[in-house]
């Protein structure tokens, strides 16, 4: 039996321009961080022809093509497997809340997949694959921030240039949604080149730049007030972005302490992160709400086998 991990992510600054629709013209910037939350993948060689796949469904075919889960059917054509596995998949946070879970299901999958061809596979191949399969092959309106920080871990920077080459630059050693659906309408404004929404994702790369540079000075502060920034602008790029609860529960983090803060991944639900000096205070405030708090760490190893 196989078993691999990949971490989920959080964003610390510049997400948005990780979209070909943004970065083929202007090229994108990003800091994000993986944490110790995961995306599982099991693997099994069953001496039967066929395939069983269980996910949040239950799947037995006979063949490759006959796969109903879109990501697992690419895969498995990509590596050209033999149909006579099990596949499993678990994760510790549900899809869907803004830490990236397709693109950690999905380097997760494809580690485990070459890991029982005996092949060694790098992190860069394999977020390389894993966009093949979503951008590419499944056209999913997306960015390539998931599938990277996921197969690499850590605190990183990535720089999206033009000619779809992803740079990796250093190490710093409620409501559920349909990313698509959020980033569809940015993607869609950003293809027709439309000059507010250029503007702003111009405006949040400058800020993944003034992100990394405060974490590198050490300045905590400077930090989490360029988060409250980001959210603001982030805020704009359409209508989806945030909702009156999610606004509610931000001020009232802010009334609080939180020196800043903003909702993790697309937008629409998911996780808002923020920065305190004064934890007890914000936490308490929350948990008066029906906000469930999730802590983590940082996860510094990115997609690995942990059983093979």
């Amino acid at each position: 039996m196989i078993i691999s991990r990949s971490p989920l992510r959080i964003s610390l600054g510049g997400g948005g321009t990780d979209l070909p629709s943004y970065y083929r013209r202007h090229s994108g910037f990003l800091l994000a961080a993986a944490i110790d939350k995961y995306v599982y993948i099991t693997l099994h060689t069953t001496f039967e022809q066929g395939l069983i796949i269980k996910y949040s469904k239950m799947e037995h075919v006979k063949t490759v093509q006959e796969v109903q889960h879109p990501i697992i059917r690419e895969a498995l054509q990509m590596l050209d497997i033999e149909p006579t596995l099990e596949i499993t998949s678990m994760a510790d946070i549900p899809a869907g809340t803004g830490l990236g879970s397709s693109g950690s299901f999905t380097t997760a999958l494809l580690k485990s997949l070459h890991t029982s061809q005996n092949q060694t596979v790098t992190p860069q191949v394999l977020a390389e694959q894993a966009c093949e399969i979503e951008l590419n092959r499944l056209k999913e309106p997306i960015g390539k921030q998931d599938q990277y920080i996921a197969a690499y871990g850590g605190v990183t920077c990535f720089q999206f240039m033009a000619d779809d080459r992803v740079e990796v630059l250093l190490f710093f050693t409620g409501y559920s949604r349909s990313a698509s659906e959020i980033l569809r309408e940015q993607d869609d404004k950003s293809k027709q080149r439309d000059a507010s929404m250029v503007d702003n994702l111009h405006y949040i790369k400058e800020l993944g730049f003034q992100s990394k540079e405060a974490l590198e000075a050490g300045d905590l502060r400077k930090f989490a007030k360029l988060m409250n920034v980001h959210w603001e602008h982030k805020k704009q790029r359409g209508g989806r972005m945030s909702n009156p609860d999610i606004d509610n529960w931000y001020e009232l983090a802010r009334e609080n302490g939180a020196l800043g803060g903003k909702l993790i991944g697309a937008g629409g639900g998911g996780f808002l992160m923020f920065y305190a000096e004064d934890k007890t205070r914000v936490r308490h405030a929350l948990l008066q709400t029906r906000l469930r708090e999730v802590r983590f760490r940082f996860d510094f190893e990115g997609t690995k086998s942990i059983i093979q």
